[in-house]
């Protein structure tokens, strides 16, 4: 028998280190060609490396949330043979990050982080995180939980952890259940998606009679380590509110014009198309915007000084996924018409809410929107996506009574709030900018006029 080393691979792009965000093996794990055995996270988006060989995992080469450098030792195998010894020790392909080396004492291996896993217990559905910027991931899964440790199905201990994805503990929280009380069907008595909407459609009393008390006392605090997209969000964020001084100016638009425009054309052209939101009418109205106020559609390289105008709109569509928000690119919007335009946002964030969006798409925008949608509030005030310079935020639709030529009417009414970078963009400017796209969604066929 021989061991074989799989260093960190070199992602490209001049990239010297990468975040490990996810193992896919555990210690003693069997392991075949082309497995996915880790995940690791760039500054835009996450990467899966496979297994080159069969083998069996000896040890593995670093912990979840550590930064490693490209060429270090990620995982070591025992495979059949000599190990496919090339030459010297630790000489091989450098060009796949995958090298080879003569059969060594193993080191013991370090154990994977514990991730405190938080006690679920009744609160009201959480509102979404404010959606202003970011990259893009794919949720980093759990170590294999061997069959012998699996719990049983049915209700837990009070001290006992159930099994669960973050994301699966998130809902939970949300949806105010206690994961405990859901019988799990998943792999290793592991609780899913599907078991949460199963617990909900049956209500708590058709699993257990034993429920905690909305007034029991609890003790305890929860630790939530920052990793993954979680940590290139949160630096992302500072690094942005730190550099740009922020200008907000929100606006009130009426938009039923353009909702009832919207209507119309869904009802006549919806099944064949596709149906139409809101946001392709904003990003339209943008595209056209733009072309008086050359000056949103840039990047500030502030350390150089210099100030980049893109003639092409790539438009950024602030989406929000499991994994945390991130920013899909619409590219060339300028050159898309509606129907296009609402087919690009529809399979951009799909791909991100599907961890599959890879990292052109989640790069190289030149302005953003971002939307709250239904939960959007009367006003925000969205961060910028350094290095960009402006970003548009869309918040709650609401119909309400407004005077209309000295008449009472019901119009359906929807703040923008946009931020500017101030070194860039003068006051007067952005209002003029907003107020611009304001009078395209207030009179929708000029939308259509070139």
């Amino acid at each position: 028998m021989g061991q074989h080393v799989i260093k960190m691979p070199d992602i490209g792009e001049g990239i010297a280190e990468v975040e490990l965000v996810g193992w896919k093996v555990a210690v003693g794990s069997k392991v075949v060609e082309d497995q996915i055995i880790a995940e690791v996270m760039t500054d835009k988006a996450t990467v899966e490396i496979p297994s080159p060989v069969h083998g069996t995992v000896i040890s593995l080469g670093g912990e979840l949330g550590e930064v490693m450098a490209v060429g270090s030792e990620l995982i070591r195998l025992e495979v059949e043979g000599a190990g496919n010894v090339v030459g010297e020790p630790g000489i091989g392909n450098r060009e796949s990050g995958i090298e080879v080396e003569k059969p060594a004492v193993a080191r013991t291996p370090a154990p994977p982080p514990r991730i405190p896993t938080p006690e679920v217990q009744a609160k009201p559905a959480s509102q979404s995180p404010s959606r202003a910027l970011e990259a893009s991931t794919i949720p980093h899964s759990p170590l294999p939980i061997p069959a012998a440790t699996a719990p049983t199905r049915g209700t837990l201990r009070a001290d006992e952890r159930p099994l669960a994805s973050p994301a699966v503990r998130r809902r939970a929280w949300d949806m105010g259940i206690e994961l405990r009380f859901v019988p799990p069907t998943g792999a290793g008595g592991r609780v899913m998606h599907s078991d949460l909407d199963a617990y909900a459609a049956r209500g708590p009393q058709a699993t257990s009679t034993t429920t905690s008390s909305a007034y029991a006392r609890r003790e305890g605090t929860q630790e939530i380590p920052v990793m993954g997209l979680r940590r290139k969000i949160a630096q992302k964020m500072q690094d942005s509110w730190r550099r740009i001084p922020h200008i907000t100016y929100v606006e009130e638009i009426d938009v039923s014009e353009v909702e009832g425009l919207r209507t119309k054309l869904n009802a006549k052209y919806g099944a064949e198309r596709g149906k139409l939101t809101f946001l392709p009418f904003l990003a339209r109205a943008m595209v056209l915007a733009l072309r008086d106020f050359p000056q949103m559609n840039a990047r500030f390289d502030d350390e150089a000084n210099v100030i980049t105008r893109s003639h092409a709109v790539q438009l950024g569509i602030a989406t929000q996924s499991d994994a945390g928000l991130s920013v899909p690119v619409i590219d060339h919007a300028e050159a898309l018409n509606l129907w296009q335009t609402a087919a690009e946002i529809a399979r951009l964030s799909s791909e991100v809410r599907a961890g599959k969006a890879t990292r052109e798409e989640l790069s190289g925008s030149t302005i953003t929107i971002t939307s709250l949608g239904p939960i959007g509030g009367i006003m925000s005030t969205p961060i910028i996506n350094h290095p960009e310079v402006a970003i548009v935020g869309v918040n709650r639709m609401i119909e309400r009574p407004c005077f209309r030529n000295g008449n009472v009417e019901a119009r359906k009414l929807m703040n923008l709030s946009s931020s500017f970078d101030h070194r860039v963009v003068d006051g007067m400017e952005s209002a003029e900018f907003v107020q611009a796209i304001r009078a395209l969604l207030e009179n929708p066929a000029l939308l259509f006029v070139e």
